[in-house]
């Protein structure tokens, strides 16, 4: 899986004409995620004349009252009016610079897909993924991420998606790495201690019961809980060989990584800087490192619970999922409220010992 990438078209904006085609192209294809991008001609057409008479309004109304009070040779509405045009105007202005900043962006992450084989999207949504990010919350989506365009399929960039509703709505983003393998395998998880939270709690959302974590040899747990499904840890050893283990350690640390049915998942909370040559060239080198490994040891893998497993590519049901188990936080509410029901009773049970001495 070796590959040569060029990321000289990461270090300089494109031309204005290849931005402008990337444009007219994307809103051609109706590509998601671009027809109502900011700065497109909806908005400058539609949403901006609308934003100038509102805003106009709006702001007039409420400078009327300072330049009514103001001798001025123009009405004061009619000065209010202006007053508010130019602020809508510039508000305007921001929101169409701020949008080409944006196209120029994606026209650039673009020529980068072009020139390495791969194929970029804006805006993807609900990806069919099996991993654990992906089954959470909704408006789900990916954002500015790359395909392989042939071979091997790689999926990475940003995923996101929303959480709660009203003032608990959430918007949660996640950077991620997909690879396609050959053999589907047992659930297992590495969660990366390095992106843990407070008390060590597991940043990723969703929780496994600890029944099933796997110690490995040498400082491996310093970097990684190890989850497989219960009597797995014979495969899971098979999958996980020192030479993958170091792999792990020196490229992918700071992640976690996730095998389900036959992919391989790697996620980083809070997601990837778009655009950034040192973050695709990491996520692809672990493609290269781990991921070509990964493929490697697990190509004659089969799961012996499956009658004729030499002929199919299949995991038994215990295989296939790990088991969820309760959050750090709702371990420790329910902690505290034993506690607190034990601090309760305990005072009337010595009050009731105290009144029964003679």
């Amino acid at each position: 899986m070796g590959r040569t990438v060029d990321y000289t078209p990461l270090l300089a904006a494109p031309p204005e004409a290849e931005v402008r085609e990337f444009r007219r192209r994307a809103r051609a294809l109706g590509l998601p995620g671009t027809l109502l991008a900011p700065g497109t001609l909806v908005q400058v057409v539609v949403v901006l004349p609308l934003a100038l008479i509102g805003g106009s309004i709006f702001f007039g109304a409420a400078a009327t009252a300072i330049l009514g009070r103001v001798d001025s040779a123009l009405p004061a509405f009619v000065g209010a009016l202006l007053v508010g045009a130019v602020a809508v105007v510039g508000i305007g202005a921001i929101i169409v610079l701020m949008g080409r900043r944006k196209w120029v962006r994606w026209a650039q992450l673009n020529r980068f897909a072009l020139v390495n084989g791969l194929e970029f999207s804006p805006h993807s949504a609900a990806p069919s993924y099996p991993g654990s990010i992906f089954k959470i919350g909704s408006s789900r989506a990916s954002i500015e991420h790359f395909r392989s365009a042939d071979g091997r399929f790689l999926d990475f960039g940003n995923y996101q998606y929303t959480t709660g509703s009203g003032k608990n709505r959430r918007v949660q983003r996640w950077g991620f790495l997909a690879l396609h393998l050959d053999r589907r395998l047992p659930h297992m998880v590495l969660d990366s201690r390095a992106n843990n939270g407070l008390f060590g709690a597991s940043n990723l959302p969703t929780t496994f019961d600890r029944s099933q974590r796997l110690r490995l040899e040498g400082d491996f747990d310093r970097h990684f809980t190890l989850y497989c499904p219960a009597r797995y840890e014979t495969d899971a050893l098979y999958v996980f060989t020192p030479d993958l283990m170091a792999l792990l350690i020196d490229e992918a640390a700071p992640f976690d990584v996730e095998i389900i049915d036959d992919w391989l998942f790697v996620y980083h909370p809070g997601g990837f800087e778009s655009g950034s040559p040192a973050v695709y060239q990491r996520l692809l080198r672990i493609a290269d490192t781990v991921g070509a490994k990964t493929l490697d040891q697990t190509e004659r893998y089969r799961d012996e619970r499956v009658a004729d497993a030499l002929a199919v590519n299949l995991v038994a049901p215990a295989g296939q999922r790990l088991r969820r188990g309760l959050p750090l936080p709702a371990i420790i509410g329910l902690v505290a409220v034993a506690l607190v029901w034990i601090l309760g009773i305990v005072p009337d049970l010595l009050g009731s010992l105290f009144s029964l001495r003679p």
